[in-house]
């Protein structure tokens, strides 16, 4: 591999795994942590959780019209995600707390953004294609390093403040080595002309109803999948051990997945990933023990970055280059917005009927149906092979 290549690849996977792996996703592992210590209740861990959504779904619709250059935006985001991070763990107020889960959604989704535009991009111009599962895989490496960081933090008796620190800590470190080596891979914004000289492409709704489906079915399992686990074992060690195995199977799947695309299609790994999402979610509603809970976890922790890879790269595949990032913005728009209402759905379902098998049920019937959608018919000529 050529010294560019893996720089773009360390780059990709480092800004990945900073701005999912802790700025979207160390919340999940910690919040029980802020729970146990009397700093936040289920209620308002749920405001933090869905004020974080909200930012992300700004950020996301927002990242092809802010008026900074992506380098410095991508910079930028890193290290504003580390500083909130840090500034979690030095306060206890919650009105602030509100403000920085916002500004991590915001930064996270500018960061998944620029990240899947110029670095898929880049790889696939120097031929360096299935090093792009390296970068995706960044986000499951993340989860999995907050996951086992968390627990390390539990056994040691270290409190939830210290635990946000610490993380902040090892992410801004992390920020600014990445910033220093930002390079070629970002275009001359100012030369490309202006948004409304460039070349606009249709978008293909087909794929953003998929990407909103995989935003249900990931979020529904991802917010409830330990509540339905917890009427069966009490155990925290085994939650504890759920969120590594998670980032693990979500750090595996998409350098599985670069390999298969010698073979298949884009939309062929991302229809087959929806479907074994599918599977994940009827798995505890046809047999409820702790053995297909698990295995729930691993079918959606091993096939939502499949999904988002995909989904990226046929973002390229579909659009103008000009226009990438919109398209890239509005998948992630929809992605955000199925997380959004994934569990305000399921938490309905389940206040009607007492049982999350209805939602569980119904949200793997819209996997498998926009799936179908999906490879029914190809769309639009190739691009740069991305």
């Amino acid at each position: 591999m050529n010294q560019s290549a893996f720089r773009i690849i360390v780059i990709g996977f480092g800004s990945l795994a900073i701005a999912m792996g802790i700025g979207r996703f160390a919340f999940t592992p910690l919040l029980p942590m802020m729970q146990a210590d009397g700093l936040v209740g289920i209620s308002g861990g749920g405001v933090l959780a869905s004020v974080h959504f909200v930012g992300y779904l700004a950020g996301a619709a927002g990242a092809a019209y802010v008026p900074i250059r992506p380098k410095r935006l991508l910079r930028a985001s890193l290290i504003l995600i580390a500083l909130c991070t840090l500034a979690t763990g030095l306060t206890d107020n919650f009105v602030v707390w509100s403000v920085l889960r916002f500004l991590c959604g915001v930064f996270s989704a500018f960061t998944l953004v620029l990240v899947s535009n110029y670095y898929v991009k880049y790889l696939a111009a120097i031929g360096r294609a299935p090093g792009q599962g390296w970068v995706f895989s960044g986000v499951g490496a993340g989860i999995a390093i907050a996951g086992l960081g968390t627990l390390a933090f539990m056994a040691g008796g270290i409190p939830s403040a210290s635990s946000w620190v610490i993380f902040g800590g090892i992410s801004l470190a992390a920020a600014l080595l990445i910033s220093f080596r930002l390079g070629e891979e970002f275009e001359d914004e100012r030369s490309r002309g202006s948004n409304e000289t460039r070349q606009r492409s249709p978008v293909d709704w087909r794929t953003v109803a998929a990407y909103a489906a995989a935003g249900i079915g990931y979020i529904i399992p991802a917010t409830y999948l330990p509540v339905m686990a917890r009427d069966i074992v009490s155990s925290p060690f085994l939650f504890g051990l759920a969120w590594p195995v998670f980032g693990l199977a979500a750090f595996f799947s998409t350098l599985l997945a670069a390999g298969l695309q010698a073979r298949f299609s884009n939309r062929q790994i991302w229809a087959v990933s929806q479907l074994v999402m599918a599977v994940g979610l009827l798995l505890p509603v046809l047999i409820p023990d702790l053995a297909s809970i698990m295995i729930a976890g691993i079918c959606v922790g091993g096939t939502f970055m499949i999904i988002t890879m995909m989904g990226m790269k046929e973002a390229h595949r579909l659009a103008h280059p000009d226009d990438v990032i919109r398209h890239i913005g509005v998948l992630t728009v929809a992605f955000a917005g199925g997380q959004m209402v994934g569990p305000v759905f399921a938490s309905a379902i389940h206040t009607a009927t007492g049982s999350f098998s209805p939602s569980l049920v119904l949200t793997s019937l819209l996997l498998i149906a926009t799936a179908a959608a999906l490879v029914v018919r190809s769309a639009g000529p190739d691009k740069i092979r991305a």
